[in-house]
């Protein structure tokens, strides 16, 4: 693990795929000491739990929490219940796998170990351009939360503003491959997929697979994935 030495701290979201392991990276290459965040929220493709250790490992963050929330109670989502994750393409409208609440629910634990901290930077790697249609990925959903924070706090309320960063919102997939290229990400270490066989492998067809594919394609950066199809 990275140490402080004096640098402002930040808690940066790691779930182990692309984007947040560049959001990672931008967060490191900022200046700021890396308190990485992994939940376990009992997601189908908890290979990544994996992969964000690796990538934590990988970049020296100063310290990496992985949290078990077990959000399978709530469902309504491919992803934490019994749903076929759809490997026809991206289509109209909000996917099955979008997870109900669940980026309000990471930047709010987030947020609580962020004031514990002492840490006014918050990372997520949300994005708005190459995604799957989440509400909680957009632009309007980051000033909320950011506004939330700065009321629900203490430090917000005692005049500490705290500031939520999602650096990736508005690059396409190739663009934040890149970006990653450039600040040493080893993308062989993360996993994008949300059906990954029992070995680990990315299926392949999954929404977060062909957009993976494509981000590779366009930035003209070597796919390092292992797809079982």
């Amino acid at each position: 693990m990275g140490v402080d030495a004096g640098a402002p701290r930040a808690v940066v979201l790691l779930s182990g795929g692309i984007d947040s392991a560049t959001t990672l990276a931008v967060a490191r290459s900022s200046g700021f000491a890396c308190y990485a965040l992994t939940v376990n929220y009992g997601q189908r493709h908890r290979v990544e739990i994996e992969a964000a250790r690796r990538v934590a490992a990988a970049l020296g963050v100063t310290a990496h929490k992985v949290v078990e929330l077990d959000m399978r109670w709530i469902g309504g989502s491919a992803l934490t219940a019994d749903i076929e994750v759809p490997k026809t393409g991206l289509g109209e409208g909000i996917p099955v796998t979008y997870v109900p609440a669940r980026n309000t629910v990471l930047l709010s634990l987030a947020l609580g170990w962020a004031e514990v901290l002492g840490a006014r930077d918050i990372f997520i790697g949300a994005n708005a351009v190459d995604y799957s249609g989440y509400p909680d990925c957009r632009p309007a959903f980051i000033a909320a939360f950011e506004a939330l924070a700065n009321v629900a706090t203490k430090m917000g309320v005692e005049g500490q503003k705290i500031s939520i960063h999602a650096p990736l919102l508005r690059m396409s997939k190739a663009e934040i491959i890149r970006t990653g290229a450039v600040l040493g990400v080893e993308y062989g270490l993360t996993i994008s997929c949300y059906d990954p066989t029992e070995e680990g492998r990315a299926c392949g067809g999954c929404d977060a697979c062909r957009l993976r594919r494509k981000g590779f394609a366009e930035a003209g950066v070597a796919d390092p994935t292992s797809y079982a199809h």
